[in-house]
């Protein structure tokens, strides 16, 4: 719909956890922060997702406020509904169930009917040493490019 794309991604998750199932969910928002989030000034890093009486919603997500908004400004840092079936819902609760599971949000994103739609994805926090694991991984991926491009 808009000829720039919405680039909001969440980079350190993949580093900070162990990732599972991912869903596409729907956001319900409001004139001023769509608009914020179409001028790129949203942030999904310190978010996470809860779920409340059979409800998903979207906690500690950043939206700017719209400098243009005349009488009706959003707050920052409200809790924002996500939209999803019933048996993604149901799915994701089971999956809460265990300690130390969580959900988060991946990326956030306009799709081709000019909606914005955010990725979240049932995760485990990793430990220090499946960091290190990671890291060393990506050393040796990116030596061996080296290697081979020479």
């Amino acid at each position: 719909m808009s000829g720039k794309s919405l680039n909001i991604k969440n980079k350190k998750a993949r580093f900070e956890y162990h990732l599972f199932d991912t869903y596409t969910a729907g956001i319900v928002l409001s004139g001023t922060e769509i608009k914020s989030i179409r001028q790129n000034k949203a942030s999904i890093v310190e978010a996470y997702c809860i779920v409340q009486n059979g409800e998903v919603f979207i906690r500690n997500m950043f939206i700017n406020p719209y400098e243009n908004a005349s009488f009706y400004k959003h707050s920052p840092r409200t809790d924002r509904k996500l939209l999803l079936n019933k048996k993604e819902i149901r799915k994701i609760t089971r999956f809460l169930i265990d300690k130390g599971n969580t959900l988060i949000p991946l990326k956030l994103f306009i799709n081709e009917k000019g909606w914005v739609k955010v990725d979240i994805a049932c995760a485990k926090g990793k430990k220090t040493h499946d960091k290190r694991e990671d890291l060393k991984e990506k050393d040796d991926k990116r030596a061996l490019d080296r290697a081979m491009k020479k």
